[in-house]
């Protein structure tokens, strides 16, 4: 302590502004850290342990309001809840938290100042810098929306206007996305007019495939139909598939070929290797039993 006063002191004596004032009003009172420093320490130190703790305490309440709340959901739809609504939580905890030791600290170092002016300003301030900035509070409050109405979570799947990826975050202001081909699109939550949840609640594994125009369709039903119920009891399979890939229909008939749609009922963002596998499995089936997938004709332009 003795150290510190002493360099204060020589900046006193070599510097008549700035620093310098500071300085010589510390010297003055040699009580100076006792009195004030170690106080506004203390409020730093219990700042910081109790954001931790009631941070913890707050993620823990929110997390299982989120569950009892919402028994029917899925895991995965109570995960991208919780890893949604959690940070939001944390962010208005820590901004109510900063505020709180900042003026704590301000009236501890600074007790002779009036802050109630300050604060009947900032009022002013506010309102005149609301209406400037109408668009970032148009940003928030539509990211609030979108939390509390469940429209999309991070780790969904979605597409926003032109932009299609996984959600990575929700924040206050933007929304961010990732796509397949890892390009990270910030997008103003006032911009987000219309959403495409592809992993809310359930999914749909759906695909078409084109054979030729002769196939028995009643085989290739049997061979679909048992491939997909197989799939649904494969053990890597059986929790991703609620409903058992099957033959859905014929929704094209031409010269060349016949096209049949195979659809099944699957977890959130699970359709993908769903499909992926069950069009391997009917390939490997159709051939095992000679039923040819059609050769689509190509066409040239003409020079």
């Amino acid at each position: 302590m003795l150290m510190i006063l002493t360099y204060l002191k020589t900046i006193a004596e070599t510097d008549s502004n700035g620093v310098a004032k500071i300085a010589q009003e510390i010297i003055k009172e040699p009580d100076w850290f006792s009195t004030t420093g170690l106080p506004a320490l203390y409020v730093v130190i219990g700042g910081v342990i109790i954001y931790y703790v009631v941070g913890y305490i707050a993620r823990v309440i929110t997390i299982r309001t989120i569950r009892s709340g919402h028994k029917k959901w899925h895991r995965k739809d109570i995960e991208k809840r919780q890893e949604t609504v959690v940070p939001l939580v944390q962010m208005l905890w820590r901004i109510i938290l900063v505020s709180i030791v900042v003026v704590s600290i301000v009236k501890i170092v600074l007790p002779n100042i009036d802050l109630s002016p300050l604060f009947a300003s900032a009022g002013i301030i506010g309102v005149a810098l609301g209406f400037g900035s109408q668009t970032l509070v148009k940003d928030f409050i539509t990211g609030l929306f979108i939390i509390t109405e469940n429209q999309f979570r991070a780790g969904d799947i979605v597409t926003i206007g032109s932009s299609s990826g996984t959600v990575e975050k929700i924040g206050g202001r933007t929304t961010v996305i990732r796509d397949a081909e890892g390009n990270v699109h910030y997008i103003p939550n006032s911009n987000i007019t219309l959403v495409i949840n592809k992993t809310m609640g359930w999914s749909m594994a759906r695909f078409t495939l084109d054979v030729e125009p002769d196939t028995d369709i009643n085989l290739l039903t049997e061979i679909i139909n048992k491939v997909g119920a197989e799939l649904a009891e494969d053990p890597d399979f059986v929790k991703k598939i609620q409903s058992p890939p099957k033959f859905d229909g014929i929704i094209g008939i031409t010269g060349n070929s016949i096209k049949i749609v195979i659809n099944g009922k699957t977890l959130p963002s699970d359709q993908w290797s769903v499909s992926g596998e069950m069009r391997r499995r009917v390939v490997k089936a159709f051939r095992k039993n000679g039923i040819k997938l059609a050769v689509l004709p190509t066409f040239n332009s003409c020079k």
